[in-house]
């Protein structure tokens, strides 16, 4: 893919999000977190096929910098779901 497509995507990425995070009420802000996971998710897998591939060092390392990276947003995601779903419980009484 040309290096101008590459850019141009980044760019209406970086727009998308700021209008997305900026128009969802703050109530949905956690919600929305979890899905992302599921995109880190995808980014790990990605990082794994880098990191595997064996084509050059650079790449190796790229990749298991991108598989850190995405390992702490998945547990830092997974970590505020939890306890966003622990406000929904039921209190008991004392």
């Amino acid at each position: 893919m040309n290096l101008v497509y590459l850019i141009i995507i980044f760019v209406l990425s970086i727009f998308l999000g700021y209008e997305l995070i900026t128009k969802i009420p703050p109530l949905l802000h956690t919600p929305l977190m979890s899905g992302t996971n599921a995109i880190s998710g995808i980014t790990i897998i990605g990082a794994l096929i880098a990191t595997g591939s064996g084509n050059s060092r650079l790449c190796m390392v790229l990749g298991a910098v991108a598989l850190f990276f995405a390992t702490i947003n998945v547990v830092g995601g997974f970590v505020v779901t939890h306890r966003m779903l622990e406000k929904f419980k039921k209190k008991e009484k004392k």
